[in-house]
């Protein structure tokens, strides 16, 4: 077992005991009708042995036919045994999945609380409508298959001893055989099924993403990236799943070693077997309790354990574990995502980043470039080409940057590594001074602010939205940044400072202003915009992007028109291949790329 699945074991452990504790009576019913099952694996193959030692050879067939209708009862019965098992079953397993949709429900609820994480839970859909039904039918086949097998083979065995002990000598070795080349395929499987299961789970999240930004996508020309991204996760998912499938034919092969080699072994010891006394009736209910009960439980505990075990354990700890446990393994497991173009992430840096704690950091790293990145480079999977490679840069604190290049160039993926939000795979990233990578989110957020290309706006009164990055901000303050960015318009609209604010009734370049000016009023000392302008008109982003200049800090601007280029100090490059680095001018004369850019705006 691994770390994981035992770290998984010992969190749902108390959750189980007290979810079992609250049925005592259905398990104890349950229990009863499984001794009745018991009874009747015991009693066919006893009775089919007797019909024939008792009877048919011993010349009495009324006595043969009497036994025989006794197992005929046996079996018939066993429909009504079957039939209150599963009604006692609903009581165990209908529980069990309300509980779940609840513990999904909240969980979800949580992070899009005021006071919550926040964010989008992207993996809730997943779990409502997909996970919950796989923990609800993995749990009743592996109630129902646990059951079957132990009081079926309980009873199918003392059949064996009583007719004979000598048949377990020849029947037991190879179903343990089995059973073990069944147990060390069950570690394996679990892994497998969790990767699965991840997988599934990352290609649900990349859907929804694109799928809401999917007018920004064909508007910025990212489609073909994010297309490619699906495919890779697509791939990944099928490999998983090929994964699998190996396994579960390990698990096949398991069940014909214990399902079919104790059949065979009884076949070649016979004549061993009568030299020590085991009767032809003996033989024969041997048979009947290896056809018909013994090895039909096993097969369907085998599927059980092999499939729906794993899956339930690795379910149940996806919906019950902590959540902070597990979105920190999987930021371990996943790999760094690809540039998709716009998000739909809200600014990073929460509202607790005040202004004495960022005129402490200016303090501690007056000297230190704004930005620094040393050799910086970051590649999507071990064998892709590296998407940054060896960047060296440095800004200048109160420099004006603009980054250009091709769509899926990697734009966005040089905000995210200045920001922290994504760790290089050499290299350091400095910001002030400080690496970023590893960084705590609360000093993260006094060093900079990330405007997205689709800005995020909350439901709540214009003031608050405008001051989400600095809560202390005086009213007066509020209305110099509206007046500086021209948003009067829309406050005015609104019905002012305190007027409501509802996102959907927003344009997409209403909300880019709304967040603009919030970054505005930020203490943060360093600022990026990822295409946070595009859907500005040419003058509203230019007074946004001279305002934003303006401001006491660094600025770095992933340009969406030539004007952003010309307006900053400096202009980035990227290529692919090599950076450069210069002024418009400088640019035009060495850099054909820069070149090819600005005909491309110009035209």
């Amino acid at each position: 077992m691994t770390s994981a699945e035992a770290g998984a074991l010992r969190r749902l452990a108390p959750s189980a005991r007290r979810f079992l504790a609250h049925r005592k009576g259905v398990l104890v019913r349950l229990a009863l009708w499984s001794l009745a099952e018991s009874g009747q694996a015991f009693l066919v193959g006893h009775a089919v042995a007797r019909s024939v030692d008792e009877g048919f050879l011993a010349g009495d067939p009324r006595r043969g036919l009497l036994w025989l209708g006794i197992a005929l009862v046996a079996v018939l019965s066993g429909a009504r045994v079957v039939r209150g098992v599963f009604a006692q079953l609903a009581g165990v397993t209908e529980p069990l999945r309300d509980g779940l949709v609840r513990r999904a429900v909240n969980r979800s609820m949580a992070r899009a609380a005021p006071d919550g994480p926040g964010g989008t839970d992207r993996a809730a859909v997943s779990r409502l409508t997909n996970q919950v039904e796989i923990a609800r039918d993995s749990f009743a086949g592996l109630v129902l298959s646990l059951r079957s097998f132990v009081f079926t083979a309980a009873g199918a065995l003392l059949g064996l001893l009583s007719l004979h002990p000598a048949l377990l000598l020849v029947v037991l070795p190879p179903l343990a055989a089995g059973l073990a080349l069944f147990l060390v395929t069950l570690r394996p499987m679990a892994a497998a099924q969790r990767r699965a299961l991840a997988a599934d789970e990352a290609l649900g999240e990349h859907a929804a993403s694109a799928r809401a930004a999917l007018r920004d996508l064909a508007a910025c020309g990212t489609g073909p990236g994010v297309e490619q991204r699906g495919a890779d996760l697509v791939a990944e998912a099928a490999a998983a799943a090929r994964t699998l499938a190996g396994w579960a034919a390990m698990r096949t092969a398991a069940l014909g070693v214990a399902g079919h080699l104790p059949v065979l072994a009884l076949l070649v010891a016979v004549e061993w077997l009568r030299g020590r006394g085991v009767s032809v009736g003996a033989l024969l209910g041997a048979f009947t309790y290896l056809v018909q009960s013994l090895l039909p439980a096993l097969h369907t505990l085998m599927t059980a354990l092999g499939a729906a075990g794993s899956r339930l354990l690795v379910v149940l700890d996806r919906i019950l574990g902590p959540e902070q446990e597990q979105e920190q393994e999987q930021e371990q497991e996943q790999e760094p995502e690809p540039e998709l173009g716009p998000r739909s992430e809200p600014e990073l840096g929460p509202g607790t980043a005040s202004a004495p704690v960022a005129a402490a950091f200016a303090v501690h790293t007056a000297a230190a470039p704004a930005v620094e990145l040393r050799a910086v480079t970051l590649s999507y999977g071990v064998r892709a080409e590296p998407v940054l490679d060896a960047l060296d840069l440095r800004v200048a604190p109160g420099e004006h940057l603009a980054v250009v290049g091709p769509s899926g160039i990697g734009k966005s993926t040089l905000t995210r590594l200045v920001a922290g939000t994504l760790a290089p795979s050499r290299g350091e990233v400095r910001v002030a001074g400080r690496p970023v990578t590893g960084c705590p989110a609360a000093e993260l957020a006094a060093l900079r602010v990330l405007v997205p290309q689709d800005a995020y706006v909350f439901s709540g009164t214009v003031g608050d939205n405008l001051a989400y990055l600095r809560t202390d901000a005086r009213r007066a303050e509020l209305d110099a940044a509206v007046g500086v960015f021209g948003l009067a318009p829309l406050v005015e609209r609104l019905g002012g400072l305190d007027g409501t604010v509802r996102p959907a009734e927003l344009s997409p370049g209403e909300r880019q202003l709304v967040a603009l000016v919030r970054a505005y009023l930020s203490p943060a000392p360093l600022l990026l915009l990822d295409e946070a302008t595009c859907h500005l008109d040419p003058a509203s982003e230019a007074r946004a992007e001279e305002a934003l200049a303006g401001r006491t800090g660094t600025l770095v601007v992933v340009a969406h028109r030539l004007s952003s280029a010309v307006r900053a100090d400096r202009t980035l490059v990227l290529d692919g291949v090599r950076a450069q680095c210069g002024t418009h001018a400088e640019l035009l004369g060495r850099s054909p790329l820069y070149q090819d850019l600005t005909g491309h705006w110009n035209s």
